[in-house]
């Protein structure tokens, strides 16, 4: 069987692999990616997301899709408010609709992307069983299928536990000691009247130390919780999933007290509870300089969600087609430089987000995180009050 050559190929056609194909694209560079899902719409893409304006809208601008992006915008959804386990709201603060970070689905951004490159870039149903290189720079890539494809440039944006990350580094994703626990509701202002007046417009957060619930408003009058816990590996693991409504009352069972407001959001989910333990590579996590590979996203620099993840994938993607096309005929150039740039950029981000962590689910939660909110008492605060100035 003849292996065939792809100049380009991009492993994971997530938010950074399909940037970077968009943005070679833009440059009149050909790309290929390959995606283990066997179609665009095999599973859901995750909940709202906000779109940061010094990363993700820039990475947007040079894949020209602005005016795509501001179309799916969900507006007023910057809403944000603080409730007590009572349901007592601490804080509230309105959405301003302002273009600073405003938020999106991610299935929705996920497909203009993809409505963006030309028939047949994405080649779904590939899952990648091993990579080997081939010397000088090339890489064979195997599918689960038996084929193979070889690659001039092979880059990983292949996620948490990238295939292609074991050719640069032998970092391992270790958990980070917390697991959200997504649920859904629906139609909720006919079905749920007082949850989604609790929860409001835009995001609602209940926590407390070592716990909360955090929820989103979504497009279609849908209402998207991520319980939050910290709890050990084996604690999570001794929940069976495989029976939703055991794993719900087991969850909910965590939160007793708690208005019913809050827990019916766990409790009435109208979806099977998905436990997300939440893993993340060292901090700080580089590599020595590979010929003809690199990573982008969450392959290269894996860290609890802070709500810039997204941001720094599609800002990676962006970053790595303005390289290679700054440097046509020297892959090596344009490796070298995106990853000196990357390596420091994705360092900077590790500490926030194990701050973030801390600030939902410490010792001093909730008024953490209203200080944070609110620009109080830390630099956390002062912080996040001037990226939202």
């Amino acid at each position: 069987m003849t292996t065939p050559m792809t100049p380009v190929t991009i492993i994971g056609a997530g938010l950074g692999g399909l940037t970077l194909a968009r943005v070679l694209h833009v440059h009149g560079i050909a790309a290929t990616v390959y995606e283990s899902d066997p179609s665009p719409s095999a599973r859901t893409q995750g909940g709202q997301i906000d779109i940061h304006e010094e990363d993700g809208q820039r990475a947007l601008a040079d894949a020209g899709l602005t005016d795509e992006f501001h179309a799916i915008i969900h507006e007023g959804a910057d809403a944000s408010r603080v409730l007590d386990k009572d349901g007592k709201l601490l804080l509230d603060v309105p959405g301003d609709d302002s273009t600073a970070r405003p938020e999106v689905l991610r299935g929705d951004l996920r497909q203009i992307l993809l409505d963006s490159l030309p028939a047949g870039t994405v080649r779904w149903g590939r899952k990648v069983s091993g990579v080997r290189s081939l010397g000088g720079g090339r890489h064979e890539v195997t599918f689960t299928d038996g084929t193979t494809v070889t690659s001039d440039l092979l880059v990983g944006a292949d996620g948490a536990w990238s295939k292609v990350r074991p050719l640069l580094s032998d970092a391992k994703p270790a958990y980070t000691g917390t697991t959200f626990v997504e649920t859904y509701l629906h139609d909720v202002d006919e079905r749920h009247p007082a949850t989604a007046a609790a929860v409001g417009k835009g995001a609602m957060y209940a926590l407390a130390p070592g716990k909360g619930i955090v929820a989103h408003r979504e497009a279609g009058n849908i209402l998207h919780t991520y319980v939050e816990l910290n709890r050990s590996a084996e604690w999570i693991n001794d929940i069976d999933f495989t029976d939703p409504a055991a794993a719900g009352t087991r969850i909910a069972a965590e939160f007793e007290g708690w208005a019913p407001e809050l827990t019916a959001l766990i409790t009435d989910g109208e979806t099977a509870p998905v436990a997300r333990m939440i893993h993340a590579l060292p901090d700080g996590h580089r590599w020595d300089r590979v010929p003809g590979v690199t990573l982008i996203g969450d392959a290269a620099h894996l860290m609890p969600p802070s709500g810039d993840g997204a941001n720094l994938a599609m800002f990676d993607g962006a970053e790595l087609g303005s390289a290679i096309a700054a440097h046509p005929e020297d892959t090596e150039a344009a490796l070298t430089a995106y990853e000196q740039d990357m390596f420091p950029r994705s360092a900077r981000f590790y500490e926030d987000a194990r701050d973030i962590i801390d600030i939902c689910l410490g010792d001093n939660a909730p008024t953490s995180f209203i200080d944070f909110f609110t620009g109080g008492p830390g630099p956390e605060g002062e912080r996040e009050a001037q990226s939202r100035s």
